[in-house]
Order: structure tokens, then sequence, then C-alpha cells
């Protein structure tokens, strides 16, 4: 048996995978993010060892034989995240996340102190990477600055907790600002421009690599069997790609989750920093992937469930109701509740609805807030596209995936066929659990390998015109406001 665990923002999820392939069980635990002030996003890092330990009784519970043969563990985590810990490994503060956006004024900081940046890291500064939240620490809590003896990304705490190993691995780390990306391994020059040394972040191994072993005092609080190997793992968008075999050049995702994230395999270091695309090294070696990120995707239908007073099932069971015309003439809704990533990299952006009327209902609000969802989307697809990434497949993951109204809207926009697997849901710690099996000694065309298809949408020619339509004034009224935002 093989354990991925996946360190979300909002949920732990936990998944047993057999050597036969199949998915043996799940378990998952909730996670709440502290916003202690305006666009500040935080966590407690203790949150997410208590939400693993409770997460791996229920796993032991429901799966007593399958959980006593766990033979190796793959972690996979939220990216970008800041976590600080002193000379005795203890956190100094709350972990900031990737949807924090306090650090606008040192993303220009860093890209004056670090010229070559975009060309090492082939990504540009961003308030929600983690060397900015660095700089601004430095700045704003400088006796945490003092006092810092090594960050950790989200996932690698919790290896930290199970092995007493501080370790990352390139596809979590490409997304810091500090990594040569091209060549995965840490900058010194970076990392300079953000006064720190190597001492500072921790060693490096691929992400199918064998890297230590729980603790014996850990394994037997657990019930784990003796020298579980866990393995490097990966930052979530590529053990999600790893979940649903994309693994080759064009072989593509796209996950639905707090963020919307769509993600395209190639098997070279090609960065687009210009437009707003990030270029991440894959959890296997030899392998990079160019990332559009959209902030808020399914937590846009979150917010609109708490404007409402509705379940999200009653709001995605409504929407259906919206007739094409209604549908034509429906408010515009710019999603950018926590501002914007690909391809504006725009931190002030927000929310908008546009063209509301008095007989706007909420079940049009709701196809207003999918479709505006799914317009970023488009943008950060188009961002793709413009720098010569093709997409051969594309796969739907994610809570969004549940919804096949949204999958439908999605193809019809981009144009493309998208296909959904039998359960989206855990997708990255099937990923996760696949690096594990690797760390193992796993056969790789055996433990990586496409899940069977659920469900294809086909794009229908007549709606992909209408929604081109209306994704030009979804685009003009960003350009209209975007000098707006900051006042």
């Amino acid at each position: 048996m093989f354990l991925g665990i996946d360190l979300g923002t909002t949920e732990l999820k936990l998944l047993l995978l057999a050597s036969d392939g199949h998915v043996v069980g799940t378990a998952r635990h909730p996670l709440e993010i502290s916003r202690p002030r305006h666009r500040w996003s935080e966590q407690d890092p203790e949150d997410w060892w208590r939400a693993t330990l409770i997460a791996l009784a229920t796993l032991r519970k429901n799966y007593p034989d399958a959980f006593g043969r766990i033979q190796a563990i793959g972690l996979s985590g939220q990216m970008h995240g800041a976590v600080l810990l002193d000379a005795n490994d203890r956190p100094l503060r709350p972990a900031i996340l990737w949807n924090d956006m306090r650090s606008v004024s040192e993303c220009a900081e860093l890209t004056t102190r670090a010229p070559r940046l975009h060309e090492i890291a082939g990504n540009c500064a961003m308030p929600g990477l983690t060397a900015p939240k660095l700089l601004w620490v430095a700045r704003h809590e400088p006796e945490h600055f003092r006092k810092l003896a090594c960050v950790l990304l989200p996932k690698d705490y919790l290896r930290l907790r199970l092995t007493g190993i501080k370790l990352t691995d390139p596809s979590d780390a490409s997304g810091t600002l500090w990594l040569d990306v091209g060549r995965r391994e840490w900058s010194d020059e970076l990392l300079q421009a953000c006064d720190m040394t190597r001492m500072q972040v921790p060693p490096m191994k691929e992400g199918n690599r064998a890297v230590g072993a729980v603790r014996r005092s850990i394994a037997s609080e657990l019930g784990l069997p003796a020298n579980v190997i866990v393995a490097a793992g990966g930052g979530d968008t590529a053990t999600s790609a790893l979940g649903v075999g994309a693994s080759e050049s064009g072989d593509g995702f796209l996950s639905l989750g707090t963020s919307g994230v769509l993600s395209v395999v190639t098997g070279q270091f090609r960065p687009s920093p210009h437009l707003g695309v990030h270029a991440l090294c894959h959890a296997i070696p030899n392998r990079w992937h160019r990332t559009s990120v959209v902030l808020s995707a399914a937590s846009c239908v979150r917010w609109l469930c708490k404007l409402t007073s509705a379940d999200e099932a009653c709001l995605l069971g409504e929407v259906e109701s919206v007739s094409a015309n209604r549908r034509a003439k429906a408010p515009l809704f710019l999603p950018y509740l926590s501002g914007e990533r690909t391809p504006h990299n725009d931190p002030y952006a927000q929310g908008v609805f546009f063209g509301l009327a008095d007989s706007t209902d909420r079940a049009t609000l709701t196809y207003s807030v999918l479709e505006g969802v799914t317009f970023a989307l488009s943008d950060g697809l188009d961002a793709l596209r413009a720098d010569g990434t093709r997409e051969t497949s594309l796969s739907l993951i994610g809570g969004g995936a549940r919804s096949a109204f949204w999958t439908q809207l999605m193809a019809d926009a981009f144009g493309v066929r998208i296909s959904r697997p039998p359960d989206s849901q855990c997708i990255a710690a099937l990923g996760a659990a696949r690096l594990g099996w690797l760390a193992a000694d796993g056969d790789f065309s055996v433990v990586v390998r496409a899940p069977s298809v659920s469900q294809e949408f086909f794009p229908d020619d007549e709606r992909h015109s209408i929604l081109l339509e209306r994704l030009a004034s979804f685009r003009a009224l960003y350009g209209q406001l975007r000098p707006l935002f900051p006042t």
C-alpha cells in the first residue's frame, strides 16, 4: 500500500493506493484560513499537523488491514506558502499562504534587486509567491527575520513532523522565486536578493526519490509499520498532473479548486513571465510544465453561496434552468475576489458584477459567476497558447468538476474536448501516493497512467461563437476598470 497526503488550502486529503493501482480508500479533514487583515491569508502549521493526525486516525479505523501494509508515503501541498522556522524547528509565526496579497511593493523591490529574476526563475514577481513574503517579513517583522533558520513550504513542514528531515523538491521550490528552474537547483543570486543564503532553505531531491523514513515514535503513535519510506513529493500542480497521468509534452489538466490552475507538460524549461505564465518543474526528472493560475475559481461559487444563503448543490441545480436567451444577457462577472495572476498579475483587481437589472435572479447570478471564472481561465489558456503551448489533452479535476453544466460551459468557451475522471476530488493525493510508489522502486509505466474517463464534453460551435462575443466584453470591462482598482 502507498499513502498520498495532500495538504490543500481548505482541506487535507489522504488516499490509500494498492499496488494493483486501485484506490482502497480516502480520508479528509477541513482547514480554516485566517485573515487577520485585509488581503492577508494565513494558517497555523500546527493545524496542518493536527488535521493529518485526525485524518490518519480515520483512515486507520476505516481500512485497518490496508493501513498496516503502507510501504511508502508521498506528499503534495499548496504551493508558495512560507513556513518560517527558528533554530529549534519551531514556527516563528503563522504561515503566509499563496493567496496572500500583502507584498505588492516587495515584488517591485525584488525585481529591482534581481535583474535576472525572469531569466533564472522563469516567473515574474507576484505577491503570492514565496520570496516577496520574506522581503515583507524582513521589513515589517525584523525580529522574526533575524531568528529565521529555515523557510519550508507547506507540505515540507509535514515531512519535518513525520521524519525530522528538512527537505523539498524542485516542483514545489520552483514556485518560490529562489530556484534556478532550468537547472533545478537553488540560485544563490536570487537568495542574496532577499538577504538570504542556502543555509536558510532546505536541501532538494527529485519528487520520486526516497528521502527518509517515518520516525519510529511517530510510526508507533500512528500505527504505521516500521521503516515506511517518505518520498520527496511535489507541489500540488505537479502531483495533480501525475494523478491524471500527465507526464509527456502536451499532456494537460485543469483544476477547479479554490484557485483555477491550467497546466500543460513540456520537455524543457520554457519561461514566459511577460504573459503571467508560470514555468515550473514537474515532480519527475527532466520534465517541466507551463501553468496559468486564476486565484479565485470554485471559491467564487462558495462566496456566492454565503452571499445568497444557499448551498452549492442548490445553486448549481438552479443554473441549469437559465435559458440561452437569459445567458446571453446575463451580467458580466469579474472573478477577481483575491486579485489575479495570469495573465494580468494584478493584485489590486476586484470582483465585479456588471449589468445588473431588476430581472436578475439568483440563478442568473450563478450563471454569471460560472461564466466569469470560465472567461478568466480562457485568458490563461490564451496566454499559454500565445507562446506556442498546445494542449493535446485536457482533464478536469477539483471540486468544480462535479458540475456537468460548468464543464460543458468550459468546453464551449475553450473550444476543446474536456474529459472527467471518475473521482476528481483526490487527484493530487493520488499523484502523491504514486510518488511514494515510485520511491519504493515502482515501475513508472505501471505507476503513472491515466485514470479511466467517466465522461467527455465536446464544444458546441454555436455556443462557442456566442461566448467569444461575451468574452470580448469581459476583457473590455477589465481593461476599463483596471486603473480604478488601486484606488
